[in-house]
């Protein structure tokens, strides 16, 4: 099965390649990874590699036996492998690696959304590798993307990469478990991400990494619905990446839409994490849906959660039991409540001001599936 061609791939490398054995940086793997991205920059493509295992790389050096393992040694951890990932990597290429390190708070926040792209976008102008990984040593739990099958996603739709490349230790999708079904069949094509796909995926067969065959889904459903093909490929195999120069597909090709979201509403709806809900009243719900109308202060029945200005938000039917759209509100959870179910005017007559009467701007909206 011939692949698309492609300008820039994301290459994301879980923590069962870079460190097998969770001893530290081996090069058993990686090796044939290499290679291929040489190959690959030697034909004009452009690469961003995003590397898991700091954890994994940096453990060998402290002598705990505690289980689980302290958060805070995982960071230790986290810090020291850090620094063997680059070590490992830059041995294998002539040209110069920059490390870049983020949580999801620098995707999430709009700004540093933008640096990121930029300062990856500038790396690749001057022939530099960027290596991404999420920074472990540093985030928090509410800071975590979590595992790094995700924050590849993301940087592939932050980067407009045309190819994503999940590489790990199994094949790809398979209509059933291959490790308890020996008629297991691999699936060398979805087209669609739908909840039978989520079905078939199981847990994390490695020891040394947080991302199952769920999370892969996931990342590839995000990296899809901004146009990016997916792929989940064995990157333990070296002719897994013989194949791959030879436009074969060795794995499971994900089908990027065919009708992606911009880069901005994909920045809304899969990197913002809602931090409260706004119920509307349904004329609202009818004027967003059919005339993609902007969500006023009058449209507003109710608010749940506590939100600052500038924070995203789920709209939701006022019964609760229908999401219509997230965005970005102008308003905090405090202030709304003062002028929920309130026209401009009628704000004014009260409290003496007139208010911006959207709360949701509509190129701030997006629309989620109807259910």
């Amino acid at each position: 099965m011939k692949i698309p061609s492609w300008r820039r791939a994301v290459i994301k490398v879980g923590s069962a390649l870079i460190a097998p054995d969770g001893k530290g940086c081996s090069s058993k793997y990686l090796l044939a990874i290499a290679r291929f991205i040489i190959e690959c920059r030697e034909r004009g493509q452009e690469v961003v590699l995003v590397s898991s295992g700091s954890v994994a790389a940096g453990r060998h050096h402290f002598n705990i036996d505690q289980k689980p393992i302290p958060v805070i040694v995982k960071k230790a951890m986290a810090a020291v492998g850090q620094n063997h990932i680059m070590e490992s990597w830059s041995r294998f290429f002539d040209f110069p690696c920059a490390q870049v390190l983020m949580t999801h708070d620098d995707l999430r926040d709009r700004e540093r959304y933008v640096s990121v792209r930029n300062t990856i976008n500038a790396l690749l102008e001057h022939g530099i590798l960027p290596i991404a990984n999420e920074n472990d040593a540093l985030a928090t739990d509410d800071l975590k993307v979590g595992d790094n099958d995700n924050l590849a996603a993301m940087v592939a739709t932050v980067v407009d990469a045309d190819a994503y490349f999940i590489c790990s230790d199994i094949n790809g999708v398979y209509d059933k478990d291959p490790n308890k079904n020996k008629d297991a069949k691999l699936l060398p094509l979805i087209e669609e991400i739908d909840e039978s796909i989520y079905a078939l995926a199981g847990g994390s067969a490695s020891a040394v990494g947080t991302g199952g065959m769920r999370t892969k889904i996931e990342a590839a459903e995000k990296a899809t619905t901004h146009g990016i093909d997916t792929y989940i490929v064995n990157g333990r195999k070296g002719a897994t990446f013989e194949t791959l120069l030879r436009n074969e597909n060795p794995g499971t090709l994900l089908r990027a839409k065919e009708n992606p979201l911009s880069n901005k509403k994909h920045w809304l709806r899969h990197t913002l994490v809602a931090q409260g809900e706004l119920l509307i009243d349904a004329a609202a719900v009818e004027n967003i849906r059919a005339k993609g109308s902007s969500l006023l202060s009058s449209d507003i029945v109710d608010i749940q959660g506590n939100f600052d200005r500038g924070d995203a938000v789920l709209v939701r039917s006022a019964e609760g039991t229908e999401t219509i759209a997230k965005g970005i509100c102008r308003y905090s959870a405090h202030e709304l409540l003062h002028i929920k179910g309130q026209t401009g005017s009628e704000i004014a007559e009260t409290y003496g001001y007139s208010p911006i009467s959207e709360v949701i701007h509509r190129d701030d909206l997006m629309m989620m599936e109807k259910s």
